[in-house]
């Protein structure tokens, strides 16, 4: 029996989402295969529609279980099953039967993350963890204007971070807008695929725009340059979320 399973958690305490092979980190795929080993009493295999890096967040998150014990539990009630033995970071709100061969990889269209920002002169002890404490005042018009130059079919070389592989460097970006939301600004991402740490990047990036130390007329020349060293500095993990995951 397989399940494609919707959920969201709280990464502060996560070492990412994957297990990582040969580490006793604690992961969020880790705890979802210990819960469903409790409830089914046997080995279940969970797939995850992206990885996530240690400390980011999910609001809207895919998964898939598979089991091949005899215990059969209706859809309806396997989030609350599930629930009871996962820690409170992580909800699961749905289940949903798929066929044997699904795979909520090959599902994925685009996916969207949005990026808080604290920007107050004194950090508040209820964000930590969940959003990057910036002091200096931030220009979101300026930022927005350099955040509509991110917009497009583009090779993102130099927002990417080093120890990845990936030889195909190009993205489709269709949203890149910053919003100010009481004392947070938020930098929200739209993407048919992300590069590693592409998200924190531009979020540091911009953030060198909001306090004046990059001109937004930068912008174009450091994605032409493919020189990661042109960028801004990688945004803290605290700040990301997995905002939300479109499938096919």
């Amino acid at each position: 029996m397989k399940y494609l399973l919707k959920l969201s958690y709280l990464g502060t305490d996560f070492s990412g989402f994957q297990v990582q092979s040969g580490s006793d980190a604690v992961t969020v795929q880790g705890e979802l295969c210990r819960a469903a080993r409790e409830l089914f009493c046997t080995e279940c295999a969970v797939s995850g529609c992206s990885r996530t890096d240690a400390g980011v967040h999910a609001i809207e998150y895919f998964a898939t279980l598979e089991h091949h014990s005899g215990t059969s539990i209706p859809p309806e009630r396997l989030p609350r099953a599930m629930g009871a033995f996962l820690p409170r970071t992580i909800a699961i709100s749905e289940a949903t039967p798929v066929p044997d061969d699904y795979s909520v990889r090959a599902h994925v269209c685009e996916k969207e993350y949005m990026y808080v920002i604290l920007n107050t002169r004194v950090p508040s002890p209820f964000s930590v963890g969940r959003a990057w404490h910036v002091p200096q005042t931030l220009d979101v018009k300026k930022m927005n204007e350099a955040a509509a130059h991110f917009v497009g079919r583009r090779d993102f070389r130099a927002f990417m971070a080093s120890g990845s592989d990936v030889i195909d460097t190009t993205r489709s970006v269709s949203v890149c807008r910053v919003e100010k939301d009481g004392e947070n600004i938020k930098i929200y991402i739209k993407a048919d695929g992300f590069l590693y740490n592409m998200v924190r990047i531009i979020a540091g990036t911009l953030v060198d725009v909001g306090r004046g130390a990059t001109d937004v007329s930068e912008i174009p020349k450091i994605i032409s340059s493919l020189d990661r060293s042109r960028a801004g500095r990688t945004a803290p993990p605290d700040g990301l979320y997995l905002l939300r995951v479109i499938l096919k």
